[in-house]
């Protein structure tokens, strides 16, 4: 999450940057003034339109309309307010802080979020999943499994409790004594029900816990980026058929395609082009030169 503040930080920083940008189509009204001298709007805009900061909010703000109008209406405020309310639960009372720290506040932060919504439903209308990724993903995937785990920060006391669970203890309450994780232990270190398309857990935390049969624990330490755990399978139950998953599988495969830059490039370029963007002044010309081809934009001098 904390990554993914400071990614979109940017987008903000240039989103606020556009609104002072829109004004200057008022022609020459003063901007700052000082003695024996002023700044108009046409020398701050003149100005902005050389620096790339200026000419990369000119193309966010581009991509952003263009894609509210083509997409607007397959994203909901109700979408944003959810994923902004997963991401401020997430983060708690730090949440304004890091917002803060971030140079961004509660609004652009929703705003960027609509922007990946609307990022997400242009890929979806654009590129479709073919038959070759499903049946490839459809070999990987492992269906919801129900754990239970105990977090220690040394292997040595992950071992210990392995073998106090091979004596006869009960999981329950070596949960109890020893696990370090507050989102699970007063619930016997239970977790949610996830499966293989799941990008909130460690991928060796998974890898471990797939390999389990209902009712078996892990037979050593699993490490993880919070530490060592010990895994018992409470139900893994079969696969099942494709058709049965087929959703989860192409949501898979969508959440892979988004994070691949030249494959949202090419669907940018596809949403540019369907909205046969004019760019009037000459100088700013090439603000979408890595969507599409100065030769093929339409430009008015």
């Amino acid at each position: 999450m904390k990554k993914y503040i400071k990614k979109i930080a940017a987008v903000a920083l240039v989103a606020g940057m556009a609104l002072s940008t829109a004004a200057c189509s008022n022609g020459g009204k003063t901007v700052a003034s000082y003695k024996g001298g002023k700044i108009t709007q046409d020398d701050y805009y003149n100005e902005m339109k050389k620096s790339q900061a200026g000419q990369t909010t000119l193309a966010n703000m581009i991509i952003n309309h263009v894609l509210d109008q083509q997409y607007g209406s397959k994203v909901s405020s109700k979408q944003v307010n959810a994923q902004y309310n997963k991401y401020k639960k997430q983060y708690g009372s730090n949440f304004g802080a890091v917002l803060q720290q971030n140079g961004m506040t509660a609004s652009a932060f929703k705003d960027n979020l609509k922007t990946t919504l609307l990022s997400e439903a242009a890929l979806k209308d654009i590129k479709k999943v073919s038959k070759s990724q499903e049946d490839s993903a459809w070999k990987a995937y492992e269906p919801k499994v129900t754990v239970q785990h105990i977090l220690v920060s040394k292997k040595s006391t992950a071992q210990d409790i392995i073998n106090q669970l091979k004596n006869g203890a009960s999981f329950a309450s070596l949960v109890k004594k020893y696990s370090l994780d507050p989102g699970t232990k007063k619930n016997e270190g239970k977790l949610p029900a996830f499966d293989s398309t799941d990008t909130s857990l460690d991928a060796a935390f998974k890898a471990a816990a797939f390999k389990l049969k209902t009712g078996e624990t892990t037979k050593s330490p699993v490490k993880s980026q919070s530490g060592y755990h010990v895994i018992r399978m409470i139900k893994h139950p079969d696969k099942g058929s494709f058709a049965s998953h087929k959703k989860e599988i192409d949501d898979q495969i969508y959440q892979s395609m988004s994070q691949d830059q030249e494959t949202m490039r090419s669907v940018i370029a596809t949403v540019l082009k369907k909205a046969d963007v004019s760019i009037k002044d000459k100088d700013l010309k090439n603000v979408l030169s890595a969507y599409v081809s100065t030769s093929g934009s339409s430009v008015t001098k």
